[in-house]
């Protein structure tokens, strides 16, 4: 069998038994790198020397039997907005083109700790700001089932490395969406942990009380191994959360019985293609068949998410984004006259522009004489949304909707209605909002063959739930087309 045909964790089997080196399994991605990046643009940069020496150096860990994890020898790719030491991190923008950084985001740290050989970091929106990997200023990143289409955002390029068998999983950032919904349009599993469940440490911040590291992999057990390995309790992150159990490889059996699934009706109306509605109901009827309990039930509020989202995420994204003025670090304009004029035409020339379109928008809605008309409006209204979600978890295990309206626009479409790039995040910003975990799974296509993804939320911590389900719908799925 090709190599390139494993999922992570039947490749960690396959190095742990001698029938595969780490050294092959890289060779093998960076072969593959080396064929396809010149029509997918997944990467920005491809460390091949490092990787190659440090999968020798795991192969020679794993024979002495210092490493055993199911990730041992497996290469993964790395969003670029997390910190690599020695290996440049960008953000995908001009102003970071040069950042070399001086330590590892923990989440990586984890990986490495693990065995895990890192291929380089993949391509993304600038500073994570967009929902189809377009904004970069690298170029755009383009769907391996379709490369005239978007790979979604912003962790496009490690949904689309996945997809296109150029690493094995990826590790990608979620603020509004930014794992679930570039999984939907790629064909692959994303999930978004509960908020602090994976340290936040090193990881370049766009919205702070939003952001949270997740896996994007080939399937749901490549999903649970990689949570299992980098979530963890960090104490030089404030926002880490320390929890009992961290094996999530436990949650993956085949059994939904009793199972109770919650179908929001405002997921299901006006605005949602008919052929992700159909593929996404039909998805979920493969878990009644195997003894769930379905119902529809009213979620309320839905209509409210995208401008308490934004509103919040530019608020925090205008502050985190102050500190890159060209002084310590990164890009800095090489004409100016004194020091102001350096602050402005460093970050003129820096930042793209939907990055400055959504810092002018962050500090108007925290200047005086706005602050209570929109910043603190938005945070009752994040407030109202996480109690909706409490309700309907009382009455319900998992909630399952579409993780975006449509498959994936065309290249050029979206950047030329920003509204309605922002309005494609529906589905998936109040996770983020409410700090709920969620998980995607690739469910059917449409005509075009474009992947469509079936999102699936749950209460904070239950991860397990939603790993089961999922895992379960995985499996009837296999036994669906097995039959067919």
């Amino acid at each position: 069998m090709d190599i390139l045909k494993y999922t992570a964790v039947e490749l960690g089997k396959k190095i742990k038994a001698g029938q595969v080196t780490a050294m092959q399994a890289c060779q093998a991605a960076l072969d593959r790198i080396e064929e396809k990046e010149s029509t997918l643009n997944c990467y920005i940069t491809v460390d091949k020397e490092g990787a190659l020496a440090r999968a020798a150096s795991v192969q020679e860990q794993i024979e002495k039997g210092a490493l055993a994890g199911p990730l041992a020898g497996v290469p993964v790719a790395v969003k670029d907005n997390m910190n690599t030491k020695g290996m440049r991190t960008t953000c995908a923008s001009h102003i970071l083109d040069n950042f070399v950084p001086a330590f590892s985001a923990e989440a990586v740290c984890n990986l490495e700790k693990a065995g895990a050989v890192i291929l380089g970091k993949t391509n993304m929106d600038e500073f994570a700001m967009g929902s189809t990997t377009e904004t970069s200023y690298f170029g755009a990143t383009r769907n391996p089932h379709d490369p005239a289409h978007v790979p979604g955002g912003s962790s496009g390029g490690s949904a689309a490395a996945v997809a296109a068998e150029e690493c094995f999983f990826a590790l990608g950032s979620d603020t509004g969406g930014s794992i679930r919904q570039p999984a939907s349009f790629c064909g692959v599993v994303g999930m978004k942990p509960t908020y602090g469940t994976v340290s936040r440490y090193g990881l370049i911040a766009y919205g702070s009380s939003l952001d949270q590291i997740g896996p994007l992999c080939r399937d749901v057990t490549d999903c649970a191994a990689v949570l299992s390995v980098i979530a963890s309790y960090d104490n030089k992150d404030a926002t880490s959360i320390k929890r009992e159990d961290y094996d999530f490889m436990s949650a993956l059996t085949d059994d939904v019985k009793g199972m109770r699934i919650g179908i929001p009706k405002d997921y299901f109306g006006d605005g949602l293609d008919p052929v992700v509605k159909e593929t996404v109901l039909a998805a979920v009827e493969l878990l009644r068949e195997k003894g769930a309990l379905v119902e529809e039930f009213e979620l309320s509020l839905v209509e409210y998410a995208i401008p308490a989202y934004y509103v919040i995420a530019c608020a925090e994204a205008s502050s985190n984004l102050a500190r890159f003025d060209g002084v310590k670090y990164g890009y800095r304009a090489k004409e100016y006259e004194g020091l102001h004029q350096m602050y402005k035409r460093t970050r003129s020339e820096g930042f793209g522009a939907e990055v400055k379109r959504r810092i002018m928008l962050g500090s108007f809605v925290l200047s005086s004489g706005y602050y209570d008309a929109y910043y603190l409006k938005a945070l009752r209204t994040k407030a109202l949304i996480k109690k909706a979600f409490d309700k309907a978890f009382g009455a319900y295990d998992v909630i399952i909707g579409p993780a975006a309206p449509t498959t994936a626009p065309k290249l050029g479409e979206s950047l030329t209605d920003p509204i309605q790039m922002y309005l494609g995040d529906i589905y998936t910003v109040s996770a983020n909002l409410a700090g709920l975990p969620g998980i995607t799974v690739p469910c059917g296509k449409d005509e075009k063959g474009l992947p469509i993804g079936m999102q699936l939320l749950g209460d904070c911590f239950q991860e397990k739930k939603l790993l089961r389900a999922a895992y379960a719908y995985e499996c009837a799925a296999k036994e669906r087309r097995e039959r067919s």
